[in-house]
């Protein structure tokens, strides 16, 4: 979950590592460093425990020497604490080679026994340490870099990507990639490394995917990308479609707040080109595909967090829509459970960075099973499509703040637009059916605007109750999965007890917590959609305040049942059931963010997170 970016050219290197640390942030912000090859071909390193900006002041206080050749990381902790000696880069015992690293070397015990009995001393517990030191040994008999790092990356174990830098070869920039993200930059004159695009997006579009166990070697001039034996690879450029302003906050108080106004667009960039003039969708990353859905016996979504919520939204619409089973499970779990799969299941990966490693790693085990796969994902040239059989893609633009938002609306349109689309390859819905319920898609984003135009009178609920230290969720159908999605923003940016339940199961147990001013949403399903579900909530409702709960209804325009029940009600604009989650869920993004700030809490950067989990 670090951020990485490396920098061979004709640029200041400093310049370009602060730069593409600072939009890599998001990934890790326990510490950071960098290490550059100054003009006179000496290494400097510098690493502070804190946030970016606590490295940055160091530098601007003690300039590092000019150079144009560099590595720099931003870390979230796994082995050893956030302490500046745990900080990366971390050197070879001559000093004259930096390393840095994401990701966990799970042989690193037995490399530092066997390095300690050579006589190598140890200054961090980092497992990275010990790599950098065994590069060194083989730097020292191969007296070449790419040939020690070959040797290297051949005695790792684990899930790894390394960068490393040698004071006698200027001008070069070696990594490599094993579980763990890396991207290449291909600049003129100049060329980047990167743990996603945004490290260098400010200064080319074009990048190049490193594949799984795949080395590369940058100099300014020239890429060189190989297997772990040697053996030449080659990959095909891709042109990234944002550029950097999409990654800076633009006035905005936070990158959250930014996101959270984007989610119109999040959502009609994902339709967009995806439902015809005949209103029918037809999703082109899909085509040739029919045979394969027309086979398929069941579905299964795997995902982690909220974009397993995502996956639960999901699920209700595609079995509505194709009278496929689907089944959401959590990645982690999925491989470990013996889950029942073949050639007729389709497993279906949700994550925004394409990088989430148990998603990954259940991809695979689905793969090896027989299972066809489809990712869903926000990130070009990331490893899940790649490890995919096919991938639709978000298109909700890069998401800097940790706590998902846009990302979540984008993902239950893919989700969308993907159940349209097998309804219509194997005839379970009309086309008549089809374009009613794109055309519902259609309309979301000028709805959403409107719920975000709610925006004020959710954020001063939110700091009138700034001192509350537990809100519970309720919902139903769809609603669920909302429930539990507004539960977990609150629990990742306002540090409080949470908890999101079927509103079903309230007298099964919750019911229990409740107790007089005690804060629950309670997301309320549409009484067009059934009578009889509408009626149970409002009885939950009924039931709650009967006990002294203080009740913030999320609900339809009209819906006057909840208004004797609800000490507040937030508005949706009206639309079909199944689309309802896209606009429900956007007052509990307000609402948590809100409540963070008025806390005092820093929303984008919530504590012992990182955006992408790339470790398991």
């Amino acid at each position: 979950m670090c951020g990485i970016v490396g920098y061979v050219g004709g640029r200041a290197s400093i310049d370009v590592l602060m730069n593409g640390l600072k939009r890599l942030e998001y990934r890790g912000y326990d510490s950071a460093g960098v290490a550059v090859i100054a003009e006179d071909g000496s290494i400097s390193t510098r690493k502070r425990a804190g946030k970016l900006a606590v490295l940055s002041d160091d530098i601007a206080a003690h300039p590092l020497p000019e150079s144009t050749t560099g590595i720099g990381h931003t870390r979230w902790a796994t082995h050893g604490g956030p302490t500046d000696e745990n900080a990366h880069p971390h050197l070879s015992a001559d000093g004259k080679l930096a390393v840095i690293h994401n990701g966990i070397i799970e042989n690193f015990a037995a490399i530092r026994d066997e390095l300690i009995a050579q006589g190598y001393t140890f200054e961090s517990e980092t497992d990275t340490e010990a790599a950098a030191i065994l590069l060194g040994r083989e730097y020292a008999e191969t007296g070449d870099l790419r040939a020690a790092f070959q040797r290297v990356v051949g005695q790792l174990d684990g899930a790894f990507t390394l960068l490393a830098v040698h004071e006698d070869q200027p001008g070069l920039v070696v990594g490599a990639r094993q579980n763990s993200p890396l991207v290449i930059g291909l600049g003129q004159g100049e060329n980047f490394l990167g743990s996603d695009v945004a490290a260098f997006v400010e200064y080319t579009r074009f990048a190049l995917a490193v594949g799984e166990g795949e080395m590369v070697a940058i100099t300014p001039d020239n890429v060189e990308v190989t297997d772990f034996a040697g053996n030449p690879v080659q990959s095909t450029p891709f042109e990234v479609q944002w550029d950097a302003s999409a990654a800076e906050k633009g006035g905005w108080s936070s990158f959250m707040a930014k996101e959270i106004s984007e989610q119109p667009d999040a959502v009609a960039n994902t339709i967009r080109a995806r439902i015809g003039d005949d209103g029918l969708v037809h999703v082109p990353e899909l085509d040739g595909l029919d045979e394969l859905f027309r086979g398929v016996s069941r579905v299964v979504i795997v995902a982690c967090g909220t974009a397993s919520y995502a996956g639960m939204v999901g699920k209700y619409a595609i079995e509505a829509w194709t009278r496929l089973p689907v089944e959401v499970a959590l990645s982690h779990e999925f491989r470990y459970s013996d889950p029942v799969v073949d050639a007729s299941t389709l497993v279906v990966s949700i994550s925004q960075s394409g990088e989430t490693m148990d998603t990954l790693m259940a991809v695979k085990y689905a793969a090896e099973r027989g299972a066809k796969t489809l990712s869903i994902c926000n990130t070009q040239g990331a490893t899940i499509p790649r490890e995919s059989d096919a991938v639709v893609y978000t298109h909700a633009g890069p998401e800097v703040a940790v706590a998902s938002t846009k990302a979540f609306v984008a993902q239950v349109t893919a989700l969308y637009l993907l159940g349209l689309h097998i309804a219509n390859v194997r005839g379970s819905l009309t086309s008549e059916q089809i374009t009613e319920n794109a055309a519902e898609l259609q309309a979301i984003p000028e709805k959403i605007g409107e719920v975000l135009a709610q925006h004020d009178e959710v954020a001063q609920l939110a700091h009138w109750m700034s001192d509350t230290r537990s809100v519970l969720f309720l919902g139903r159908n769809v609603g669920y999965p909302i429930s539990l999605e507004g539960a977990l923003k609150l629990k990742e940016l306002a540090y409080i007890h949470a908890e999101g339940f079927a509103a079903g199961e309230l007298k099964h147990g919750p019911i229990a917590l409740i107790e007089p001013g005690q804060p629950v949403f309670v997301v309320v399903p549409s009484p067009r959609g059934s009578q009889t579900m509408h009626a149970k909530v409002v009885s939950n409702i009924q039931e709650i305040r009967a006990r002294g709960a203080r009740v913030i209804a999320i609900a339809e325009e009209g819906d006057v049942a909840v208004l004797p029940y609800a000490d507040t009600v937030v508005r949706v604009p009206l639309a079909a059931p199944l689309f309802e989650p896209l606009l429900c869920v956007i007052p509990t993004q307000i609402f948590a963010m809100e409540l963070a700030s008025a806390k005092g809490l820093d929303v984008d950067q919530p504590r012992n997170l990182a955006k992408s989990v790339t470790v398991e």
